[in-house]
């Protein structure tokens, strides 16, 4: 079964943004198949409970994506236990990650390697709508253009 969690700061901006936007791909490639996938997210430094920001929830809305139900969740070990493929937003994400939980570095990646590329996806957090504008854009095409490095990973 396919698993992918996306890690950003405080899991209310980038990394639910992208969980909706591989959720909306999958269902796009395949509406049977995406019933098998499991998509999530999750804050190296969140708060437990939290929703999306609402320029967040805007930026989805206007891409036709719904994401009022996500709540904020801290990485711990056994979140990190089940997924197949870890996508971080930063190198310093990965970096913690791989330091704090070594027995999961086989499994993370920075979002951009799904282009071959190494940079990091820019917290839109504190900027205004257009910035999450931007943020999603940017992180839409990584996920378009490696959605088969993503269905390889992950499986």
């Amino acid at each position: 079964m396919p698993s992918v969690l996306f890690i950003c700061t405080a899991n209310q901006c980038r990394s639910p943004m992208a969980e909706a936007m591989l959720a909306a791909k999958v269902v796009a490639e395949n509406q049977n198949a995406a019933k098998a996938w499991i998509i999530s997210s999750a804050g190296t430094s969140a708060a437990e409970g939290i929703m999306v920001t609402p320029f967040a929830r805007r930026v989805m809305a206007a891409r036709g994506l719904n994401w009022e139900s996500h709540r904020s969740r801290v990485v711990t070990a056994s979140l990190l236990e089940s997924p197949n493929l870890i996508l971080t937003m930063t190198r310093n994400h990965s970096e913690a990650l791989c330091a704090e939980f070594p027995q999961f570095d086989h499994k993370i990646h920075l979002l951009s390697e799904l282009i071959d590329q190494t940079f990091d996806i820019d917290d839109p957090a504190g900027g205004d709508e257009e910035d999450y504008r931007l943020c999603a854009d940017e992180m839409g095409q990584i996920i378009e253009k490696g959605f088969q490095r993503i269905v390889a990973w992950a499986a």
